[in-house]
């Protein structure tokens, strides 16, 4: 049996990667910690010899969005106008902090929509980073460089935002899993907002327990593995309704596999429809709570340099420059009543299920207009953002059942119930695979 690769081994073969002028590392990583990483990983490897141990990620590999504080650097966002106008940060994002605690090697910052402000991933500024199924597609975001490093082998795990799907669509596009706390759980200090309400700070890895160690370093939680809960003691509500509208004919034969083979396994398996989401549907109406919010963040910016920020970034701003305040709090307070009464609903279902996208990733040319950009960006994010409205958790998981393109399977789980979660994903991540 061949022993574990050291983590300067796996720091060198992250740099390789990034460095290779025929892959993606360069679009998907923007900051690169070569000197750092190699310290870092040669103090693990030292304390493993040692037979010490930093925390329980010591020695990882990981990356973190483009939009976290590292103290020193001017935080992008995935922007140009960011980087040349903005300040050092004075000190590390806070879950940068709990990442070195716990050991992690941090070897890069990855791409992303700037501001976080898409489902698909396109960035004009530094170029957009191939999706791993098919370079000439979109990799999802706006965590894109997150999910194509992990995809890529850049890293074991990658940190990311989700505010309306940012970790989920793009671990659901490149093939892998990708995971959404509920919002309290991890600090977002020193992680530069989209939303106030709905931004949340997720991993994104190669499976479930990698995202589930990561998600409790974190949060400052017991990062004992946990066991899965198996699926015959759990009940899964699959939504129905315009969630499973639209799909293409990649999505609509792999997620009815998905469900076919893991239907005599559940406890119960009922079909629902989603009576909350009338409540959300009057909010969003009224200028919804995260593009206001997210107008707020940048208005000052707009004004001032607004001709240098991506176009299809900037019109969605925009958009909201004129919701008044009293519909954004009318909005704050009827998402309480949705929040309630969707959390009524987990009192019958341990996780709901659904596709996380209606469509595979498009192709980079299908987005290359405005208009195009848009239709396809909304399709993207339709499943995904309805969860970030009512505060709960989310994962994706790669379905794999001969679908010539990634596609994913959605599980929701209650408000606070994270690691119940994370348990139950990790039986049906089995289950998908045996």
């Amino acid at each position: 049996m061949s022993a574990k690769p050291s983590s300067r081994d796996r720091v060198e073969d992250a740099l390789k990667r990034i460095s290779d002028p025929a892959g993606e590392g360069s679009r998907s990583c923007l900051s690169v910690y070569a000197d750092a990483a190699r310290q870092a990983a040669d103090e693990a490897d030292a304390r493993a010899k040692a037979g010490k141990s930093l925390g329980p990620m010591d020695g990882v590999v990981v990356t973190i969005k483009d939009l976290f504080d590292v103290k020193g650097e001017v935080t992008r966002a995935g922007s140009k106008v960011l980087a040349s106008r903005g300040k050092p940060a004075t000190s590390d994002a806070a879950i940068v902090t709990r990442l070195r605690e716990a050991g992690a090697i941090i070897v890069a910052k990855t791409n992303m929509t700037e501001f976080a402000y898409s489902g698909l991933g396109a960035n004009p500024h530094f170029g957009t980073p191939g999706n791993p199924a098919d370079r000439k597609r979109a990799p999802g975001g706006s965590s894109s460089g997150a999910a194509v490093a992990v995809a890529d082998g850049i890293g074991e795990i990658a940190i990311g935002t989700d505010t309306g799907g940012s970790t989920r669509i793009p671990a659901a596009l490149c093939g892998i899993v990708g995971f959404k706390p509920t919002v309290k759980r991890v600090p977002r200090t020193g992680a530069f907002p989209l939303s106030y309400t709905f931004d949340s700070i997720g991993p994104i890895a190669r499976n479930v327990a990698a995202c589930e160690l990561a998600d409790a370093v974190m949060a400052g939680e017991n990062t004992a593995p946990q066991s899965p809960i198996a699926l015959n003691e759990v009940r899964v509500g699959l939504v129905q309704g315009y969630l499973l509208e639209g799909m293409d004919d990649i999505v609509g034969t792999a997620f009815p596999k998905a469900v076919e083979k893991l239907q005599s396994k559940w406890k119960s398996a009922e079909e629902l429809t989603l009576a909350p989401l009338d409540i959300m549907h009057e909010v969003n109406h009224r200028g919804g709570i995260a593009p206001p919010e997210a107008y707020s963040v940048h208005r000052d910016l707009l004004k001032d340099a607004g001709e240098g920020v991506d176009p299809n970034v900037r019109l969605r701003l925009l958009r909201s420059e004129n919701v008044n305040a009293t519909d954004y709090i009318q909005n704050l307070r009827d998402r309480e009543r949705a929040v309630a009464a969707m959390d009524a609903l987990f009192d019958k279902f341990d996780v709901l299920a659904m596709p996380t996208t209606p469509i595979v990733a498009p192709t980079l040319d299908e987005i290359a207009t405005v208009e195009t950009f848009n239709s396809k960006n909304m399709r993207m994010l339709r499943n995904t953002s309805i969860w970030n409205f009512f505060d709960v958790c989310g994962i994706s998981l790669p379905i794999k059942l001969g679908n010539q393109l990634p596609v994913g399977l959605m599980l929701i789980g209650r408000h606070g119930n994270d690691r119940n979660l994370l348990r139950i994903a990790k039986s049906v991540e089995q289950a998908l695979a045996g």
